[in-house]
């Protein structure tokens, strides 16, 4: 009895050693990721602190800096119209976002709660526009917003990305995960269909709602292939046509620093965003993709 008491002890002290050893392990590993992922980032940072002078001076580039000025930041809204761009992208986000919300709830409550013939077959159709490559999507949106003379303008920019199949699929079965009772109760007292999904759909569904807004607003801030085959107005340019634009006319090329400045202003919203919005956006992805 002694000797299965000492072997069940030596055996457990040997899994804690290795737990211990296995925790350290794993913590090294995501240390050096982390390094690998943020580098980039430090560089960026780190270059647009950077004086120009400073910077054509090293022929070894630096890791710090000593002497770091905010100028670059200066010029990076002075030489360029970034402060446009930024307003122009703000718009498109917000607008698309918005429009968005509305297309997607109504579609998704009328698949998981209406009945209508043929919704089975229509939402199959719907899901199979997912394997259209987005090349041919694009060239027919290029060819039906020009015939529309919208090219150069909000509404062109907006009105192809005011819908998603798999923003409809994912609150579609976020809204089948609430129990057809409450439903049937509501049509009892004699509540419509649209303030029942106002006063008990949505609000249950808050997490995928607010995980669904944040990964739109991405998606626009980093849009960068249609607004640039629709639009070469500067007026009506993107930051990410706007960089583009910035390195291409030689602001970019020769002062890389302001350039680097101008790619931190753009990136620091989004990064802000996703650190604020990080556990929404896991819970809600996570609680679409679940069946009750």
């Amino acid at each position: 009895m002694m000797e299965s008491s000492v072997d069940f002890s030596k055996a457990e002290r040997l899994e804690k050693a290795r737990a211990r050893v296995f925790g350290v392990v794993k913590g090294v590993f995501l240390a050096l990721w982390a390094l690998i992922v943020l580098f980039p980032f430090y560089w960026m940072v780190l270059t647009s602190v950077k004086s120009y002078s400073a910077y054509s001076s090293e022929y070894i580039p630096k890791f710090f800096t000593l002497t770091p000025t905010l100028q670059n930041y200066a010029d990076a809204f002075t030489e360029v119209p970034l402060a446009r761009y930024l307003a122009n992208t703000l718009i498109f986000a917000v607008v698309t976002t918005a429009l968005m919300l509305v297309v997607i709830t109504l579609a998704a409550f009328a698949f998981a709660r209406l009945q209508f013939r043929g919704k089975n077959l229509v939402f199959v159709f719907f899901l199979s526009l997912m394997m259209i490559p987005n090349e041919l999507v694009i060239i027919t949106n290029f060819v039906t917003i020009t015939n529309l003379n919208l090219r150069n303008s909000y509404a062109g920019l907006i009105l192809p990305s005011v819908t998603s199949v798999f923003y409809i699929y994912l609150l579609k079965e976020n809204f089948e995960q609430i129990p057809d009772s409450l439903y049937y109760a509501a049509k009892v007292d004699g509540t419509s269909d649209f303030k029942y999904l106002w006063k008990v759909m949505l609000p249950i569904s808050k997490p995928t709602l607010t995980t669904v807004t944040i990964l739109k607003v991405i998606e626009c801030w980093n849009s960068y292939v249609w607004p640039r085959l629709i639009t070469d107005d500067q007026n009506y340019y993107l930051v990410s046509n706007g960089i583009q634009e910035i390195r291409e006319n030689g602001f970019g090329r020769e002062n890389i620093p302001a350039m680097m400045a101008a790619v931190v202003v753009i990136s620091v919203p989004l990064i802000v965003l996703f650190l604020i919005f990080r556990k929404q956006i896991m819970a809600g992805v996570s609680r679409g993709g679940l069946k009750a």
